[in-house]
C-alpha cells in the first residue's frame, strides 16, 4: 500500500491543476488522506457506494470512484465541487492512484521475489517462471553485501536506492538486520567483462564508491564485501553467498580493508573452511605448546607484515620501514630465533603466514562461542 504522503502529495497535485479537492477513504469508510476538511461524514456515504454494484458514482457536490487492484477495491476515492468536467478529472486522478498502487505492488513483489532468490528459496524453474511475470530479464550480475554493522541499515538502504548510478535490473534490499544487499546489473561492462583484471578493478572501484558515498552521505562506516559475476537470475544466491563469505573471511584474515573480494580471498578462503582440530593441530606442529610472544609485538608484526608486502626483499622493506638494512637484518634473525622460522627463506615465510592466519580463525571461532 501506498504511503499516505504519497497519497496526500499526489492529490495536492490533481487539486493543483484541476482546482477541484479531492478525499480518499478506505473501503469500510476511514478517510485515509485529503485536500480540505470535509465538510460531512463521508464514512456512511462511502459504505453506501462500496455495497452497490457501481464502480463510479456522481452527485450534486461529489463524485465516488472505486480504485480496484487485482479484482479488490483498495481505496474509494472522492472530488468535491462544482467544476467543468470535474467527473472526468475524478477519472483520471483515480486512474493515477491505481496506476501507483500497481507499481508499488510491483515493487514490493520484485523485492519479495529477489529475497526469496538470495536465500534459495525458490526452485529454479518457479525463478524462471516468476521473473518472466515480473519482467526481469537474465543478465551479468554482481552481488554486494554491506555490512553496516547493525547501524542505520535502513538509512543506508534508503541512500543506496537513491545513488544515481543505479540501472533499472539492479535490486536494493534486506535479507537481516546488520546488511544491505545491492544485486548490480554489469551488463553495461560488457567491454571489460571479457578481461578479468580490468572487470576485478572495476568491481572494485564500485565496492569503494559504496563504502565512500555512504560514509560521506550517511556517516556511517561500512564493509563491502562482493561475489563473482553470475548470468542467470538462479544463480544470484550463489554470488549472494560468495560475498557473504568475503565479509566473513575479510573480517579474520583482511580486518584492514574495507571491500575484500571474493574471487581475492587467496588462501584465506581455504582456511577459513578448515575443521579446527586440524587448525589446532598444524598451530602446534608450527609453534609447539606456546604461542610467540612476537605475535603480540606490534613493531615485530609491522615489519614481518612489510617485509611479506616486499616480497622478502630487504633492501627495499628497509627503504620503507627508513631503517639501515642491517637493523633490518638483526630485527629478522631475532625474530627466527623466537618463531624457529626463518621467513628470509620462502617455505618458512610460507609456513609462518599461513600458521598466522590459522590462528586467527581459531580465535575468532573461539570468541564466538
Amino acid at each position: 500500500m501506498l504511503s499516505a504522503q504519497k497519497l496526500l502529495s499526489t492529490l495536492n497535485e490533481i487539486k493543483e491543476i484541476s482546482q477541484l479537492n479531492l478525499a480518499l477513504f478506505q473501503p469500510n469508510g476511514k478517510v485515509i488522506v485529503h485536500t480540505s476538511e470535509l465538510e460531512y461524514d463521508m464514512e456512511s456515504v462511502v459504505g453506501e457506494f462500496m455495497d452497490s454494484i457501481e464502480t463510479e458514482q456522481s452527485h450534486d457536490s461529489y463524485q465516488l470512484f472505486k480504485i480496484n487492484i487485482e479484482h479488490e477495491t483498495e481505496y474509494v476515492l472522492a472530488t468535491f465541487g462544482n467544476v467543468e468536467n470535474g467527473f472526468v478529472i475524478g477519472k483520471m486522478a483515480a486512474s493515477q492512484i491505481r496506476t501507483l498502487s500497481l507499481s508499488k505492488s510491483e515493487e514490493f513483489d520484485r523485492n519479495v521475489f529477489i529475497q526469496n532468490v538470495l536465500l534459495g528459496n525458490l526452485l529454479t524453474i518457479d525463478i524462471f517462471s516468476k521473473a518472466k511475470k515480473l519482467h526481469i530479464e537474465a543478465k551479468p550480475r554482481v552481488t554486494f553485501v554491506i555490512d553496516t554493522g547493525s547501524k542505520n541499515t535502513d538509512l543506508v538502504m534508503e541512500m543506496v536506492k537513491n545513488l544515481s548510478n543505479l540501472k533499472a535490473g539492479d535490486f536494493v534490499t534486506t535479507v537481516d538486520e546488520h546488511s544491505v544487499v545491492l544485486v548490480k546489473d554489469i551488463s553495461y561492462m560488457e567491454a571489460v567483462m571479457r578481461n578479468s583484471i580490468e572487470l576485478e578493478d572495476e568491481l572494485g572501484s564500485i565496492a569503494m564508491s559504496l563504502v565512500d558515498s555512504i560514509h560521506m552521505e550517511a556517516m556511517v562506516k561500512v564493509r563491502v564485501g562482493y561475489g563473482n559475476v553470475v548470468t542467470e537470475i538462479s544463480d544470484i544466491a550463489q554470488s549472494f553467498q560468495e560475498a557473504k563469505m568475503a565479509l566473513q573471511v575479510g573480517k579474520v584474515f583482511y580486518v584492514e580493508k574495507e571491500t575484500i573480494s571474493y574471487g581475492k580471498l587467496g588462501i584465506g578462503r581455504l582456511i577459513y573452511q578448515l575443521p579446527m582440530s586440524l587448525c589446532n593441530m598444524f598451530i602446534k606442529e608450527v609453534f609447539g605448546d606456546k604461542i610467540p610472544e612476537v605475535l603480540e609485538d606490534e613493531e615485530a608484526m609491522s615489519t614481518i607484515n612489510k617485509f611479506f608486502e616486499n616480497n622478502l626483499n630487504i633492501s627495499e622493506t628497509a627503504r620503507q620501514l627508513y631503517v639501515h638494512r642491517n637493523t633490518l637484518v638483526y630485527r629478522l634473525e631475532r625474530i627466527e630465533k623466537e618463531i624457529g622460522l626463518d621467513i628470509r627463506k620462502f617455505d618458512d615465510a610460507m609456513t609462518f603466514r599461513i600458521a598466522v592466519m590459522v590462528l586467527a580463525h581459531v580465535k575468532d571461532v573461539d570468541n564466538s562461542k
